[in-house]
Parts: structure tokens; sequence; C-alpha cells
């Protein structure tokens, strides 16, 4: 059977996609250019669009990270006044389980929800560092063997939250044996990580719940996906690896009582797209050096090394001294913090195996462009991923700001809609919808005997 391709829109905001020299490059900040891109995924029938988070500013030797960009708005925030310039498109915010509250969370995300007609999206993620928790007051108290314990039970907890304003009676101290009655937002959760017990202030909003994301690579990351998840965001691009990914957090969905369908896999992308495949790969070429510059080689490097590499030629070969693989140089960056030693050993092994520099070795391993080509090159490579069980769809980031899905939506687009594989228009109007997935009934909806919210 065919499969419908289902697409989103980052704006990447953090690491090194952004190509900051070009000079059609706007703020990461200002309003207008989440508008712009919203505007476009939605011109373009993207499912929606995406927000990832950054708790603090990372640093590098002891500063701010200035290869980086430094501000950071509050994703939900954004993401309602994205929702006021939409009519269709989904708003997905990551916010953390780790340094914030169930009640809270719950609140702004149903508040979400029912601002856009039912589009919203949590991306939900932990944190794995005392840096980030600096900032909270709250660095190292959460040993990171608990972290995916205490995301199960937030998001447990958010869910009783938002299902206290269906119908039934709903325990307000089950000990005392006290109830209050339907659709007053009553809830009690005595658990591990929260004991908590009041009223939620907000109704029931139109999706149920917002629709559940999830990031995790590890075997708790996994299967914390494939029991919760609705969506999950994949770094795995490259085919072989990605169908791998695939068959492997599909096949752990019947073990939670799930069909393959409840779950979408989404990998993040990049896409360059020209009048002819040669004029795109010259021009991939070029943005691929652009987003990993001298400057950012070394910085790479010096993150896996532990130490100081600035005095090194990042067009010469690399250092032939050992890593400290328990200094950190580069703060606030979950991708260079485990593993260290292993990664300079086969970083190593590439650059002799293939003759490579500093910076060719960091653009070899952190990749090019996912999807180079004319617009049908382009349209093929996406529809055969998808078809062959790569994936059910995509993330893409671009490379400008904010208008680097432009091209993507206005020549690419309509050649998979051409193809059958891609929706003319929306057919619904919530996130769910777009996704083909259920909404989440409430406990009263089960029941056929909804109460109504005074």
């Amino acid at each position: 059977m065919t499969k419908q391709i289902h697409l989103a829109a980052q704006l990447p905001a953090i690491h090194n996609v952004t190509v900051w020299s070009d000079p059609r490059s706007r703020s990461q900040i200002a309003v207008d250019s989440f508008t712009h891109l919203a505007r476009t995924a939605e011109r373009g029938r993207f499912d929606f669009f995406f927000l990832a988070e950054g708790l603090r500013v990372r640093e590098h030797k002891g500063e701010i990270y200035e290869l980086d960009v430094v501000g950071r708005p509050d994703n939900l925030t954004m993401l309602s006044a994205v929702a006021a310039v939409t009519t269709r498109l989904g708003v997905a915010a990551t916010v953390n389980a780790t340094f914030n509250e169930p009640y809270e969370v719950a609140r702004r995300l149903a508040t979400l929800d029912h601002l856009s007609g039912g589009r919203a999206a949590w991306n939900v993620v932990t944190s794995f560092d005392a840096f980030t928790g600096e900032n909270f007051r709250r660095g190292g108290f959460l040993a990171e063997a608990d972290r995916y314990t205490r995301a199960a039970e937030f998001l447990t907890t958010a869910r009783e939250l938002w299902d206290s304003w269906s119908g039934g009676d709903v325990p307000a101290d089950a000990a005392a044996g006290q109830f209050v009655r339907p659709g007053a937002g009553a809830f009690a959760h005595r658990g591990h990580h929260f004991d908590i017990a009041g009223r939620f202030t907000t109704p029931r909003s139109p999706q149920g719940h917002p629709v559940i994301i999830q990031a995790g690579e590890s075997e708790a990351g996994r299967e914390f996906a494939a029991s919760d998840a609705e969506v999950v965001f994949s770094k795995y691009n490259r085919l072989d690896e990605a169908r791998a990914f695939y068959r492997d957090v599909k096949g752990r969905l019947a073990r939670h009582g799930r069909s393959p369908d409840d779950l979408r896999i989404m990998p993040t992308a990049t896409v360059i797209v020209a009048d002819t495949d040669e004029e795109a790969a010259a021009y991939a070429d070029e943005v691929t050096r652009a987003q990993v510059s001298p400057q950012t080689a070394i910085a790479h490097l010096e993150a896996v090394w532990g130490r100081d590499l600035s005095a090194y030629d990042p067009d010469g070969p690399l250092p032939d001294i050992d890593p400290e693989p328990e200094s950190l140089v580069l703060k606030g960056h979950s991708v260079f913090r485990k593993g260290r030693a292993e990664t300079a050993r086969q970083w190593r092994a590439l650059a002799e195996e293939r003759g490579l520099s500093i910076r060719e070795l960091v653009v070899e391993v952190h990749g090019g462009q996912t999807f180079v080509g004319s617009p049908r090159t382009v349209a093929d490579a996406i529809d055969h991923f998808v078809q062959t069980d790569g994936a059910d769809g995509f993330v893409f980031a671009a490379h400008l700001t904010p208008g680097g899905l432009d091209d993507f939506v206005d020549r690419v687009v309509p050649l998979l809609q051409e193809k059958g594989v891609f929706r003319p228009d929306y057919t619904g109007t919530t996130l769910r919808d777009h996704l083909g997935l259920p909404h989440r009934p409430g406990p009263a909806d089960r029941t056929g005997n909804l109460g109504e919210a005074s």
C-alpha cells in the first residue's frame, strides 16, 4: 500500500545548520522569522512547525559559544504568535520534563491547543547535565538513569490533568473517600516523582491531548517512544540506518498494545533544490562548507578531544596528541558528552583511511545535505525513502532563516502531490487529523458520558 508522506518544518535555532554569512539570513529571534517559515510550511500543507529548546546558552572554553545562536525565545510564547497567523498548521514545542512541573506544562499546552483550535504538540525531552540545571538551582539533582522514569511519570501526570475535565466522579482524596462533581478539574496524583492534588484550571482541549513527540535514541528512549509517543524524531537520515531504527521502534509497539499506525517516525533532514542535479550538488557543497566553517571544525574537534586545539590548522591533519575524555570544553551540547574517547578513535581511523583534514573530517561525520538535486530528483528520493520504510516523513531544517524552504514548497511539494503521496490540501482541522492519529478520549468519552465544563 502506498504510504502518505508527512512533512514538518523546523526553525533550526541551534547547532551549525544556519548559514549565517548568507546575506539572506535573518534574525533567529524576531517573530517575523518564525511567522514567515510557518506560513511557508502551511502553504506547503505541512503537518506542523517545530521549535527545539535551549534552556541555557552553550559555552565553549568558558565563554559564550558565538558560533551558535545566542538568544532563545520561549517556545510556547512564540508558537502562540505562530498559531495566530496560521489556520491549519500544527505547532509543536519542545518542553523539558526535568526542569518543569506537570501542572504548569499541562496548563500551557492545553491553552495552546485551545488557542490554535487543536493544533498543539509537545516534544517531551529530558535534560542530562548539571550545567543546564544551574539555571534552575537543580544542577545534578536527578541521576541520568532516572530521567526517563521522571519523564514517563511527568507525561502520565499531565494526561491525568488533561483528563480531569471529563465526566465521572473524580477522587479528591482517595484515602478519605471524598469525591467531587464531574467536570470540575479535580485531580490527585501520588507517585515517586510527583505528589500533587488540586483542581486543573483549563477545560479539555480540542484534541483531548496535544500530540506527544519524543526523540530518544537510547534503549530507554526507544522504549519510552514505543509506549507513549505519537511522533518520533530520529537522527537517522541515511536509508540503511533509518530502516533499522524504523523496524526496531515500530517492532516494540505491539508489546504496549499499539499498532504501527499509532506512531509516526520522522527523521530530521535538510534539502537543496536547484534547476539541475549538477547545480544542486555544487550549491550543496557550498552550503556544507559554510555550515562547517574553519572555526566550527576546530570547536567540534576540541569538544571531542577535550583540549584547546586553536593552534591547529583546520585544513591540516588531526592532532597527534591523545584526547582528554574527562575534560568538557563545549558545555550544553549533548552530542559531545559521552563516549568521546571512542569517538576520537573512530574519527582518527576515518581521517587516516581517507586522508581527511580536520575540516573535511567534521564535514564527513556530521553529514552533508540529506536530499540534493532537481525538484524531480528530490521528490523521487523522498518518496523512495518513505515507501521503503525508512521513515513516515521528515522534519526539514532549512539552512537559511526564514526563506530556506521556499523552493522546496514551491517546486518539490507539487511533485509529491502529483505522485499522490502527499495531500493536495488539508482534510481536517487538528494536528491529529493531519497525522492520521486518533483524538484522545477522556474517561467520560470512553463511557459516553461527557461532563460539561462550567
